[in-house]
């Protein structure tokens, strides 16, 4: 992953949570669909989960309130630090390790019953940072383990070609916060983001500006990815099936 896209994360640490309207809510809701899928693939139970694009630990902290032993690892040092921090406030447990998705290099372990990536974590990859990302994750789950990323739609995004995602008004009287995106294409294939959090203190406004970049990374490309580390049994569910809020991709390692 590129340097520039670390310090992205790096900065907006301290302000992830603000992008969500309730992020408390957030966590419990993603976590409910999220293990939902986990329970349907590999049935109940606990599951050593490593989330290999943690950011602040939305998803990790989740995973880890559902009784599952969780690995968190991000490129950022800024939003492990702070996952991490968020994990023991909650009197939760897992470990984590700043490290580079495209080649987990940190994480040592071989055994993991699933593999994640989420938030849109993906198209922040070139095409060929891409492949290096999903073997290091093929080489982490154990014999049938099971591969999730969430990306957004792209196949319909690189139609449409939005610019503006927002703005929204979060918060009390007093205490709001006003959240935007703004998105600038670059090509066909490829665009900046500009978010901008703006936030109420007492009679006073400031914003703060974030860019980053990322690149539309389609359900066919990422799916022959898949195919080309190994994976088997790769299927897409639309959000209107797993009541998760992006596109989710299922693989499965071999025997």
């Amino acid at each position: 992953m590129h340097d520039t896209v670390a310090a992205f994360y790096d900065l907006l640490a301290p302000y992830y949570h603000l992008i969500f309207e309730d992020w408390e809510q957030s966590i419990g809701r993603q976590a409910g669909a999220l293990n939902a899928i986990l329970e349907r693939e590999l049935g109940p139970g606990t599951l050593k989960v490593l989330d290999c694009a943690c950011g602040i630990g939305t998803q990790s902290i989740g995973f880890a309130s559902r009784g599952h032993r969780v690995v968190g690892s991000d490129q950022s040092v800024a939003v492990v630090d702070r996952a991490r921090h968020e994990m023991e406030l909650r009197g939760l447990h897992g470990k984590f390790a700043v490290s580079d998705m495209t080649s987990l290099a940190e994480i040592e372990e071989r055994d993991f019953d699933v593999v994640v990536a989420l938030d849109n974590a993906l198209p922040h990859l070139s095409a060929g940072q891409l492949g290096d990302a999903v073997r290091a994750m093929h080489a982490r789950l154990r014999p049938c383990g099971l591969f999730v990323a969430g990306i957004r739609d792209y196949d319909a995004m690189i139609r449409e070609r939005p610019t503006v995602q927002g703005p929204v008004f979060y918060g009390q009287a007093g205490r709001r916060r006003i959240v935007q995106q703004v998105w600038d294409w670059i090509d066909d294939r490829s665009y900046f983001v500009h978010l901008y959090i703006t936030v109420e203190q007492d009679a006073r406004w400031e914003s703060h500006h974030f860019v980053t970049t990322y690149r539309c990374l389609l359900r066919d490309e990422l799916s022959a990815k898949l195919a080309s580390a190994g994976f088997q049994g790769i299927r897409w569910i639309m959000p209107g099936e797993s009541g998760f809020h992006q596109s989710i991709v299922l693989a499965r390692k071999e025997p």
